[in-house]
């Protein structure tokens, strides 16, 4: 795959904005890819990172540019591959159980932003828990993911808003919710190469408090500062981003979540042979 684009192809707004909250110039941007480069091959050999320009811009934008915490986040993403088996091995979009849950709709990128922001609408209990598991459930959202934000610089760039879609949470769904599994899931949150403006959390049941404090209990200040919870239904998200990009089952303009889904899951087959390539990117064993 191609190399990004150089800046200056950017519009002047992304490009001002990426300046000013980012700190993302063409000069910048040569000099910290190229210490990132010389990095992975002088300083951890033991991880096989993709070091094409197109997949180490997007750390360095969801830190601001800033060396040390990206190669932080590098080496805890890398290691999360390698140690999350359950959501980075099998990839393949094809197989029943991952493309009934991607055309389900569990995780869904609108097609429109709002605001620059990539929206994404996290149907938690959209699925059986009889039937799937909540690492299957986590390993389609993060295909679905990687191919949105590579695709997007905005997404990137502006970051994203995700709509956690509560309706329907009943005790079968929460009590598979183990420590460990939400452990994981804001570990992955924080340490992904796009970052999470905002956590909304709409048609929230009244006892979310609960869930939400573990949920909480792992994340950072800044991350907890970013948690929104919203109660009366998912018309609310109407009050969170704009209704011409939302899906019509919450009172939007958008496609309906069937079309959503069939959307990914066609884009997702057309990215399968990607998936195989990818999953020898990830840190070895020696660490």
């Amino acid at each position: 795959m191609e190399n990004l684009r150089s800046f200056n192809d950017l519009d002047e707004l992304t490009k001002k904005y990426a300046k000013e909250n980012l700190n993302e110039t063409d000069t910048n941007r040569v000099i910290c890819l190229e210490d990132l480069k010389q990095w992975l091959k002088d300083e951890v050999p033991w991880i096989n990172a993709r070091n094409e320009d197109r997949y180490l811009l997007p750390f360095l934008r969801g830190c601001k540019f800033n060396l040390e915490k990206t190669k932080v986040k590098m080496i805890n993403y890398y290691c999360m591959k390698r140690d999350r088996p359950e959501w980075f091995a099998n990839r393949n979009p094809l197989l029943s159980n991952l493309q009934e849950l991607i055309k389900l709709g569990v995780f869904v990128p609108l097609k429109k932003y709002h605001e620059n922001k990539m929206v994404v609408i996290i149907r938690t209990t959209a699925h059986d828990p009889k039937r799937h598991k909540w690492d299957e459930v986590f390993k389609v959202g993060k295909m679905i993911l990687d191919i949105a934000c590579l695709e997007s610089e905005y997404a990137q760039i502006y970051g994203i808003i995700a709509l956690f879609d509560m309706t329907g949470m009943s005790f079968s769904h929460y009590r598979t919710m183990t420590p460990s599994i939400i452990k994981n899931a804001v570990f992955a949150w924080q340490n992904y190469h796009v970052r999470p403006k905002q956590l909304e959390f709409i048609n929230s049941p009244t006892y979310i408090n609960i869930a939400l404090n573990i949920f909480k209990s792992f994340m950072t200040e800044k991350m907890k500062n970013r948690v929104k919870v919203h109660f009366g239904g998912v018309s609310k998200a109407l009050n969170i981003v704009s209704q011409d990009i939302l899906p019509v089952e919450y009172g939007g303009e958008g496609d309906t979540f069937e079309e959503l889904g069939n959307y990914w899951f066609e884009k997702l087959v057309e990215y399968r042979l990607w998936f195989e390539e990818d999953k020898v990117y990830k840190a070895d064993n020696t660490m």
